[in-house]
């Protein structure tokens, strides 16, 4: 054989083993489901290829759960995921894999680019290429009741943060949520399930307001103050109203008894 056939031949087979090594570690930014690493179903076994347990400093949320659910009824929903990963918004941010045993999921209206039912099966919901790069790791989802006498609906939610490398590491951190509802009367209350440690940080307000807290003024002694100076403008106001209708020497205001009685002073005739 030939160097020249040889150095084709290694070629040939270094780009193969580099296109398998790609096609494995790449990140599934175009959405995932199913049995993807031989574990289970992703939503149930979580996204095991990233990292082989749950992290607890992502937190992942659901929200727009209803207590009940009726037959038909389209509930609208959020999934969130914060915490894990630094945000990086000029490349991958996160994705998310769910399932539901009943009912039907799908995007919610105008965020259709964002997810995807998984090859058309709608039970299973995951993100899109597009809703891998979201800035906030927010996901706008509908969950479509099923008909009457199915009992109760089971979610599962995998939700993954990631580095933005593409690579699946350590760095990426992920958790998991599982949530159920039964069938019943709908009064149109909702609620939000999460899991991970609840250290959720509030984002920074918009305005430069300064907090009472941070002037070191309790709320409830703000309100105590207010209270008394209130107290005290109503004292001055009455101080006022004393001193110009009760020590007054005109007859202005006083009963007919004391006009009387001044006017005799003032004549000079009294006893």
């Amino acid at each position: 054989m030939s160097s020249q056939n040889l150095s084709s031949r290694r070629i040939f087979i270094l780009s193969v083993l580099a296109i398998f090594l790609a096609s494995t570690t790449q990140a599934y930014h175009t959405g995932i489901s199913g049995d993807a690493d031989n574990k289970g179903e992703t939503a149930v076994a979580g996204c095991t290829c990233h990292s082989g347990e749950p992290d607890n400093s992502v937190t992942v949320v659901l929200d727009g759960v209803p207590y009940h659910y009726e037959a038909g009824i389209v509930y609208e929903m959020k999934i969130q995921l914060i915490g894990g990963a630094e945000i990086d918004t000029s490349s991958l941010t996160g994705g998310f894999s769910m399932l539901v045993n009943i009912g039907s999921l799908s995007s919610s209206e105008g965020f259709e680019n964002e997810v995807q039912n998984w090859e058309d099966d709608d039970t299973r919901l995951t993100h899109s290429n597009a809703g891998s790069q979201t800035e906030e790791r927010i996901w706008h989802i509908t969950w479509t009741a099923p008909e009457s006498g199915l009992g109760v609906a089971e979610f599962w939610i995998s939700g993954n943060t990631v580095n933005g490398d593409s690579i699946p590491s350590a760095l990426d951190r992920w958790n998991r949520v599982t949530t159920s509802v039964s069938e019943g009367t709908d009064d149109g209350k909702t609620r939000t399930i999460f899991s991970g440690n609840g250290e959720i940080t509030p984002p920074a307000p918009k305005d430069t307001h300064i907090n009472l807290h941070d002037m070191g003024a309790p709320l409830k002694a703000h309100w105590l103050g207010l209270l008394g100076f209130g107290a005290v403008v109503i004292v001055i106001i009455f101080c006022g109203l004393f001193l110009r209708y009760g020590l007054s020497h005109h007859s202005t205001g006083r009963s007919n008894l004391l006009k009387l009685r001044i006017k005799h002073l003032r004549r000079g005739d009294q006893i």
